[in-house]
């Protein structure tokens, strides 16, 4: 079985934004040499997301108005953990879109449906941050 370990370091300078990340990865496979495996791919940050969907500024930008009234920004002090910080609401939002996505990889491609595509949601930004790719297989 052989490995590769990456990391992918972002800066967003927004406080939430969502980015594609999704020919990273693909650059990461194709250079692992597995054929036949998994790809993880996780946030490194408590304050930030991996996931799976539609590459459509639309449905971007739903997600950014659903998860904002689930968990508006602010006031900051409807948050118990805010204090030092003022990132609560980043805190939930992030429960809600997941922490990393594991993707099969077959004949040395992601294994992904249609319109599937891998994203990193920023909900902290402003500092550097780093996602980790962990690929097995053979």
């Amino acid at each position: 079985m052989k490995t590769l370990t990456k990391e992918i370091w972002k800066n967003i300078s927004k406080r939430r934004e969502i980015v594609s990340i999704h020919s990273e990865v693909e650059a990461l496979v194709r250079e692992s040499d597995i054929r036949d495996g998994l790809c993880y791919v996780g946030a490194m940050h408590i304050t930030a997301s991996v996931f799976i969907n539609d590459n459509e500024p639309g449905l971007h930008s739903d997600f950014e108005h659903w998860l904002e009234r689930l968990a508006p920004e602010k006031p900051y002090e409807q948050y118990a953990h805010n204090g030092f910080e003022d990132n609560g609401d980043a805190h939930l939002k992030r429960t809600i879109m997941g922490r990393e996505v594991v993707v099969p990889i077959t004949d040395g491609k992601l294994h992904l449906g249609p319109w599937e595509h891998i994203f990193y949601y920023e909900m902290d930004g402003k500092r550097k941050k780093r996602l980790l790719v962990k690929i097995i297989g053979k």
